[in-house]
């Protein structure tokens, strides 16, 4: 398959295949005249590595559970490891966005919204 074909097929725009290729996530073969030449299991690569970023998998997440996809010795622990400590940043990061809403939503109520000068929401970000 050509780029073109692979990036259909598992849903990847070819400048994200080329980027995996670059930082060695997949490795497709080459043609004598140099065009990338996709395998069946360079597309389950893709397919995978984009269902995980769409999770919001880091790179070197991905990397890691590419490996241990491949691995048929792997440990499931291993696996579920890597998507607890995800999981822990992601409910931290709803943490960190209730916290800011519940800020905003103050300093929102608070300003009067009129021709006066006085605005709390700039009075609140001067503040920190």
């Amino acid at each position: 398959m050509n780029i073109g074909d692979v990036a259909e097929q598992s849903g990847l725009p070819p400048k994200t295949i080329r980027y995996y290729e670059d930082i060695g996530l997949v490795t497709p073969q080459r043609a004598a005249n140099g065009y990338r030449s996709f395998r069946d299991s360079d597309l389950h690569k893709l397919t995978f590595l984009g269902h995980a970023r769409s999770l919001g998998f880091s790179i070197e997440d991905c990397r890691a559970l590419l490996a241990l996809y491949e691995d048929e010795t792997r440990a499931s622990s291993d696996v579920k490891r890597i998507a607890q400590g995800h999981l822990a940043r992601i409910d931290q990061k709803i943490k960190d966005l209730a916290a800011m809403r519940d800020t905003l939503s103050h300093l929102v109520r608070e300003c009067a919204g009129d021709d006066r000068p006085d605005c709390p929401i700039l009075q609140g970000l001067e503040g920190g």
